[in-house]
């Protein structure tokens, strides 16, 4: 398969989780659920940001998550569902183009039935 064949429209969800165990726990329910295909727990990052009039420091766990187009929704509902903060970082990443097998791959396992 080349990588310009037809391809499925994916998209790539960014998240931050307050530590590695809810990032996993988040991770592991949209996987269950067939919300997403894959999702990476990436390394503590520190993020900087203003909260209620103040800026912040804190240490995060980043996530990407590779879901389906026609499931991106449900997967962000579900995304702010299982966090536990009262407005998290949910952001939705089109891709245009990648190797055509791994995004059929992403499409078909995140699909639920």
């Amino acid at each position: 398969m080349k990588a310009h064949d037809a391809q499925p429209a994916i998209r790539i969800l960014i998240t931050n989780a307050p530590d590695a165990e809810v990032a996993a726990r988040i991770g592991r329910a949209l996987v269950d659920e067939r919300l997403a295909a894959c999702v990476n727990v990436l390394a503590p990052c520190v993020s900087l940001y203003r909260w209620e009039g103040a800026v912040q420091q804190e240490q995060e766990v980043p996530m990407l998550i590779k879901t389906a187009e026609a499931t991106v929704h449900r997967a962000i509902e579900r995304i702010a569902q299982l966090h536990p903060y009262d407005v998290p970082e949910v952001l939705s990443v089109a891709t245009r183009e990648g190797w055509a097998d791994y995004l059929r791959w992403v499409s078909a396992e995140s699909t639920p039935d």
